[in-house]
């Protein structure tokens, strides 16, 4: 990755806006964050920072965004100043009053996590129950507000077998978009590692299937996001970066304005509360390594590690300790 290819500022910064949520989810990434909140001053402060760094849009996360009192607030403050306001939320406090305030408050995009279309498997792995029933309600109150919706999906053990199935219901369900997350081992995550992610070659089987649906299905977007499907497509030049987008195109920012990589990387690498935006965007050595990795192992000799990149840079860093690894759930064998 030559660092002429990276945007002079990340197109989208994802923001853990609170690490409060109502829900107790088995793959968690941020349970062991810290709590601390910016102040409302200090919020407006990091705005103008990325104002000033020219970022295209800020997508609100957590924790659950909306525990934040002061939510709506912020995104009007990030509408003014022209971002792409969106927002990730389990959907469990979103009534038909909640998704016409958010439409007001200038969100243009909110995406609910839904894991299984089956309610019991859902609250289960999402530890709450009728939190099924709460997310699909709150699909069909943005939907009438006006707000572009999507559905994220974690795969995993609990859906691998009901692929089809989530499809139809994010069709049932009106929505734009479904993003099927890879599982990353963060968190919860690493410590439910065993009992929730997939092995090598079942990740190759579910993206072949994901492939066929995305070519195949109408009227809905499917987004995969991982690097390692690479070797089941042919090759691309459309895309405005190689590998994993974090670092490239994005960056995260936790709820007391530490910068991170992204969300499943926890190198932290300024703190937008003292630091500029630009300065860490441009200078940060832990980003600087992310965009020039080193093939080690069997990516070596492999003929997709151009466009792969050695697969999801989270994912390798938190089982191997090394980001230039090869991505364990990279199913290819040593040649």
């Amino acid at each position: 990755m030559k660092n002429d290819l990276i945007p002079s500022s990340p197109l989208t910064v994802n923001w853990a806006i609170t690490n409060i949520c109502n829900f107790a989810c088995s793959h968690c990434y941020s349970r062991s964050d810290t709590t601390e909140e910016l102040s409302i001053d200090t919020v407006g402060v990091v705005l103008d920072k990325l104002a000033k760094a020219k970022v295209f849009s800020v997508n609100f996360g957590g924790g659950e965004p909306l525990l934040r009192k002061d939510l709506l607030e912020i995104a009007r403050r990030s509408a003014d100043l022209g971002f792409a306001v969106s927002m990730n939320s389990n959907g469990f406090l979103i009534d038909r009053d909640i998704a016409r305030k958010l439409k007001v408050a200038g969100f243009s995009k909110v995406g609910i996590s839904i894991d299984s279309p089956k309610p019991g498997v859902h609250d289960k792995f999402r530890g709450i129950k009728g939190s099924h029933e709460k997310a699909l309600s709150a699909l069909a109150y943005l939907k009438e507000a006006g707000i572009e919706t999507s559905i994220s999906s974690v795969i995993c053990k609990i859906n691998i077998d009901d692929v089809d199935g989530l499809v139809e219901m994010a069709l049932s369900s009106g929505v734009t978009n479904i993003n099927f997350h890879n599982f990353k081992c963060s968190g919860l995550g690493l410590a439910n590692k065993d009992i929730l992610d997939l092995t090598p070659e079942e990740w190759r089987d579910f993206y072949i299937r994901a492939i066929e649906l995305k070519k195949s299905v109408k009227n809905l977007r499917i987004s995969l996001e991982d690097p390692i499907i690479s070797q089941l497509v042919e090759k691309s030049n459309d895309t405005l970066v190689k590998g994993s987008v974090c670092g490239k195109l994005s960056l995260n920012i936790k709820s007391n304005g530490d910068i991170t990589p992204c969300g499943f990387i926890p190198m932290v690498i300024g703190n937008l509360r003292t630091d500029d935006l630009a300065d860490v965007w441009k200078n940060s050595t832990v980003l600087e390594m992310m965009r020039g990795k080193t093939a080690k192992g069997k990516c070596i000799s492999c003929d997709h590690y151009s466009d792969c990149l050695g697969g999801c840079t989270a994912r390798t860093l938190a089982l191997t300790g090394d980001m230039n690894n090869p991505d364990p759930h990279c199913w290819r064998h040593d040649s």
